[in-house]
């Protein structure tokens, strides 16, 4: 009997979850990606209270970014294939600082992202 592919998803990661660690204590593995860039952003760092994402993180502040509407800004990370479910998880990792949209990457890829709430 097969069972059936979990559903995947693509995650651009610029920051903390581009982390081995981060990525150990939040999916349980490694993730495998491929580098990338969000174009039309700028970044900036946000400080991180939540305690759970700091044990994890090890970083008082990530990097956030947020539209710049110059096309020649460049933030440069990776994108992920991830679960559904992974998702949810990455999600609840990230602070309500936050929020999660669809990108279109340099590469063309469609990809989540996490922006400046």
């Amino acid at each position: 009997m097969s069972h059936p592919t979990p559903l995947t998803v693509l995650l651009f990661s610029y920051g903390t979850l581009q982390d081995r660690a981060v990525q150990l204590s939040n999916f349980g593995r490694e993730l495998q990606g491929r580098p990338d860039s969000l174009l039309g952003y700028r970044q900036e760092m946000v400080e991180i209270t939540d305690s759970a994402v700091l044990a994890s993180s090890g970083k008082t502040h990530h990097p956030i970014v947020q539209v710049s509407g110059n096309a020649a800004d460049e933030i440069a990370g990776t994108v992920f294939q991830i679960t559904e479910q992974e998702l949810v998880v990455a999600d609840a990792y990230e602070v309500a600082d936050y929020k999660r949209v669809s990108v279109l990457l340099k590469s063309g890829t469609e990809a989540w992202v996490y922006v400046q709430a």
